[in-house]
């Protein structure tokens, strides 16, 4: 590519047109106004303005989380870059590939605590994974492309890159690259070959085994995807999945125990405390998932994969640490696996899949049906019924809903579930809806959302509507922060300190103030037909005020500082309170079934 002369605003447009991006969300300011002008100028991307710029993040999440590209981002200096700050650190967590570009005031400027000032930088240090300030036009060009690189390699996760004002003026050399790569940036891809094959034979010795997968298998692509379950079909383990790993693994195969964690499922945390050896794909240890450290799987050795050498041994140690691409680790277990084809202990796995049975015998999701109300796992359940056979992604916002949503809607594939799971962000999943919308026009994007939660970020309807983009916003509405009352009821006496959502908008008026559709149910045998009548709006987005039981409580449930086998279940099935159900595992590390 030849050396062309221009302004660093016209670099950044380049820059992004030259990464293949097609939409950028952002919101306009005097310090990134050089690059709005750039932007009039450049049909090939599509600017989508958002009204605040946490959303303009959590869109750029949701665009990347369903597609598999890095997501953009464009705000001004200041209260633009603060406001930034959430979506930046939901995405750390969650590892999710962004870029996110802010104003800065000119260079001479900096540190007097000019107009719309802040330390950016700085204030992202601790929830990016790399960002920069640029000083000089002739590193402009080698940071925007760099940007990407680091974004959305190893450990994908946010980049933020500070542009002062009077950089996008001055003009100098674009030349894009030929190597995009950080100088001492090197993430490792392929696993060791010897603890691969160590892997492989401990798994073959394994009497109990599991698998347990998380958001990495997404991460590392469809490759990964198809590898695990190919691994899942050779082997004959079982196999369960984090909140960020939902679509790994088809949620309708018979071999998923379902999510495992806080609200996970019985059998999936049963087998997870008594299995001898699990295989931890892409996952990283939280501690939603593990409960009390010390109580945590005592007796299995601990494989486990992942492509951030500090994940591995973190919170719990790995017997064997494979540092790499869950993909190409994956494929590789495959490979050996085929070409030694191991002699697995058949009995031993049959009784060991006799007792997750017996788990999966209680029915740990079961609830009181009724025919007067609209119960919160009802109405997940009739809209995954109505929904399984299209092209369907989902986003949540924060709280009970989100939990009644990863129990009750089966994901078969990867990238189709959009959620907050490391940071537990409310008002994430309206913008991550019309992110995910942009980069699926033609699917049916679902945002279940609580009435609580969807408050945060309700302005991003305007977004919608501009954009004609006609995202789902289906609201279980319990007129409670239902999981804090939740809490609140459980482990706080009852006593429900601020946790009642008073003064709610009647939300069919609030849609059509909007320009959008507004639909309300409350009676469970019109529940179907408003169902259908929100799938069939197709040109401008729907919020369906879903009003549900005020008093359901989301179980399973792991209470804090319990171990991940002492759950509370549902009265249905009565048994409330704090349990220790028992293991099936005898003192000689034998079944007893």
């Amino acid at each position: 590519m030849m050396s062309e002369f221009m302004t660093g605003a016209e670099m950044v447009v380049r820059a992004l047109r030259d990464q293949g991006v097609e939409h950028v969300f952002g919101y306009p300011g005097g310090a990134v106004l050089p690059i709005y002008d750039a932007l009039f100028h450049e049909p090939a991307l599509t600017h989508v303005l958002v009204r605040h710029e946490q959303g303009a993040v959590h869109a750029a999440e949701g665009y990347a989380r369903s597609s598999g590209k890095v997501g953009c981002v464009l705000v001004t200096s200041g209260p633009g870059a603060t406001n930034a700050v959430t979506g930046l650190a939901d995405a750390m967590m969650d590892s999710i590939p962004v870029v996110c570009i802010t104003g800065q005031v000119p260079t001479h400027l900096i540190g007097t605590d000019a107009f719309q000032e802040c330390d950016t930088v700085g204030i992202t240090r601790h929830c990016t994974k790399h960002n920069y300030l640029v000083k000089s036009i002739e590193d402009l060009p080698r940071i925007l492309h760099e940007a990407f690189y680091v974004a959305s390699s190893g450990r994908p996760g946010p980049v933020v890159i500070d542009l002062p004002k009077d950089i996008q003026f001055k003009s100098g050399l674009y030349e894009r690259p030929g190597d995009n790569q950080h100088k001492t940036y090197r993430p490792v891809v392929e696993g060791d070959p010897l603890k691969i094959r160590a892997a492989v034979e401990m798994m073959a010795r394994a009497r109990r085994p599991v698998f347990y997968t998380g958001g990495g298998v997404i991460n590392a692509g469809p490759r990964a995807a198809a590898a695990l379950r190919e691994l899942v079909r050779l082997t004959g383990f079982p196999v369960t999945s984090t909140l960020m790993g939902l679509g790994a693994y088809p949620g309708s195969d018979p071999a998923f125990l379902g999510m495992l964690g806080m609200h996970g499922t019985y059998e999936a945390n049963h087998a997870m405390h008594d299995c001898d050896v699990m295989i931890a794909i892409g996952a990283r240890f939280d501690d939603r998932i593990t409960g009390r450290l010390d109580a945590f799987s005592p007796g299995s050795k601990k494989i486990h994969v992942d492509i951030d050498p500090s994940s591995i041994s973190k919170n719990v140690k790995a017997d064997i640490g494979i540092v790499g691409d869950c993909a190409h680790v994956l494929e590789e277990m495959l490979r050996v696996w085929r070409e030694t084809s191991p002699q697995v202990d058949k009995a031993a796995l049959g009784e060991w899949w006799a007792a997750i049975d017996r788990w999966r015998g209680r029915d740990c999701l079961a609830y009181r049906r009724s025919s007067e109300i609209i119960k919160p796992q009802y109405a997940i359940q009739r809209l995954y019924e109505l929904t399984r056979d299209r092209e369907t992604y989902v986003t949540t916002e924060v709280g009970q809903h989100q939990m009644w949503a990863a129990q009750f809607f089966k994901f078969d594939e990867p990238n189709r579930w959009m959620t907050s799971g490391g940071l537990g962000t409310m008002g994430y999943g309206l913008p991550a809806a019309i992110g995910t919308q942009l980069a699926h026009p033609g699917a049916l994007v679902i945002d279940i959302a609580g009435e609580a939660s969807i408050l945060m970020n309700m302005q991003e309807m305007s977004t919608a509507v501009q954009y004609r983009l006609p995202v789902k916003i289906f609201i279980l509405n319990n007129e409670y922060m239902g999981m804090v009352r939740q809490w609140q009821e459980l482990l706080h006496g009852g006593r429900y300190s601020q946790s009642y959502s008073e003064s709610l908008p009647d939300f069919v008026k609030l849609a059509d103030a909007y320009g959008g559709v507004g639909m309300r149910c409350d009676d469970p045998a019109k529940l179907d037909d408003q169902i259908r009548a929100m799938l069939a709006v197709t040109d401008r987005p729907v919020i369906f005020d879903c009003v549900v039981d005020k008093t359901e409580n989301c179980f399973p449930m792991i209470p804090s500082g319990k171990a991940h086998n002492e759950m509370i279940l549902n009265d249905y099935l009565g048994e409330t309170g704090v349990e220790d159900l028992g293991s099936v595992i005898g003192e000689e590390g034998k079944l007893l079934v």
